[in-house]
C-alpha cells in the first residue's frame, strides 16, 4: 500500500494503516510544499507530523509536535525580540537542527528522513514527495502568502482566491517515490487537504500518471465531514473558492483519478450522487478520535480497496 498524506488527518490514517499492516507493506509519500526555512533551519511540518505520529510521540492535543514538549527556547527567543510565531518545541527543535545540518552537508531529504525515522523507531517507509524545494503559495485578497505565513502567522484569516506552487515546474519526484508508485498494489489518498496537502504531490511531473497507471484501486478518504473540516482550513478554502463545502466537492476534485471514495456516515445522502459517475463508495465512521478508531478505519479502507 502507498498512502499519500499531509498534515494531521493524513498522519492519523497513516498511523492506522501502520497498526494493521506489516512495516514493509506500507509506504507513506508526504507533502513537502509547506516546508520552509525559519530561523536558519529547514522545517518540514508535514514530514514531521507523519514521522512523530508513526513513532507514537506526537502531541495528542494538537496532532503536531511532540507530546509533553516544552517551549523554553521559544520563550527566550521572544524575549530577545525574535520571531516566535512558529511554535518550535525544545525537543522538536532537535529534529530541525539535525535535518538542517545534514541538508547543508549535502544529504538528500529522502536519506535524512529515512535515518530520522529509523532513529525514532518508525517501521513503515516515509518518503518526501521530492528532494527539491517546492513552496505552496496561497493567493489571497491581501496578496500572495507562503503557506506557513497564511496558516500559522495569519491564522488562515485572509480570503483565499487560489494557489500556485513555486518551484514545482523545476522539481521532480524522487526515484524512490516513482518506484513505489510503480510497484503499489493500491494507493490511498488520506483525509488531507486536497488543495495544499495532496495537490502538490499529484502535480509533480509524472506523479498523477503514476498514481493512475495500471488499473489498480486508488481510494480517497474525505477530509470533510458534515460540511466541516476535521482539522485545518479545507472547509474555509472550499467556501472561498466557491465550491460546495462537502465531501461531494472533494470527490469531484479527485474524479478521473480515483476508483473509490470513503465518506462519513453523516454524509451518507451524498453517496448516490458520488456513485453516479464511475466511483465505488464506502460509507463509514471516518472520525478518528483514538488509536483504535484509526486502526478500525484503516482496516475498513484496506478491505474496501482489496474488495475492488
Amino acid at each position: 500500500m502507498v498512502a499519500l498524506a499531509g498534515g494531521v488527518g493524513g498522519a492519523k490514517l497513516a498511523h492506522g494503516l501502520a497498526q494493521i499492516l506489516e512495516p514493509e507493506q506500507l509506504t507513506v509519500v508526504v507533502n513537502t510544499a509547506d516546508d520552509f526555512q525559519h530561523l536558519g533551519l529547514a522545517i518540514s511540518p508535514d514530514l514531521d507530523t507523519v514521522m512523530y505520529t508513526l513513532a507514537g510521540i506526537a502531541n495528542p492535543e494538537t496532532g503536531w509536535g511532540i507530546r509533553g514538549d516544552t517551549f523554553e527556547f521559544l520563550g527566550a527567543l521572544g524575549r530577545l525580540g525574535g520571531e516566535a510565531w512558529f511554535r518550535l518545541g525544545d525537543r522538536d527543535l532537535a529534529t530541525h537542527v539535525e535535518r538542517s545540518r545534514r541538508l547543508w552537508a549535502g544529504e538528500s531529504l529522502t536519506q535524512i528522513t529515512r535515518e530520522l525515522s529509523r532513529s525514532l523507531g518508525v517501521g513503515p517507509t516515509i518518503l518526501p514527495m521530492t528532494d527539491e524545494w517546492v513552496r505552496t503559495i496561497v493567493e489571497t485578497d491581501e496578496g500572495d502568502l507562503e503557506f506557513q505565513d497564511y496558516f500559522v502567522r495569519r491564522h488562515c484569516e485572509p480570503r483565499v482566491t487560489g494557489f500556485h506552487f513555486k518551484g514545482l515546474d523545476d522539481a521532480n519526484p524522487t526515484r524512490e517515490v516513482m518506484n513505489v508508485l510503480e510497484a503499489a498494489d493500491a494507493i490511498i489518498i488520506c483525509p488531507s487537504n486536497p488543495f495544499v496537502s495532496v495537490d502538490p504531490i499529484l502535480n509533480l511531473a509524472g506523479v498523477r500518471d503514476g498514481v493512475g497507471r495500471g488499473g489498480r484501486p486508488v481510494v480517497a478518504v474525505s477530509p470533510i465531514v458534515g460540511g466541516q473540516a476535521i482539522k485545518g482550513p479545507a472547509a474555509k478554502m472550499l467556501a472561498e473558492l466557491d465550491y460546495s463545502v462537502s465531501a461531494l466537492a472533494v470527490a469531484e476534485h479527485y474524479r478521473g483519478l480515483i476508483t473509490g471514495f470513503v465518506l462519513d456516515n453523516v454524509d451518507a445522502a451524498l453517496a448516490p450522487e458520488i456513485e453516479s459517475g464511475d466511483l465505488r463508495v464506502l460509507v463509514t465512521d471516518t472520525v478518528m478520535k483514538s488509536d483504535a478508531d484509526r486502526a478500525r478505519l484503516a482496516r475498513e479502507v484496506v478491505d474496501f480497496v482489496t474488495a475492488g
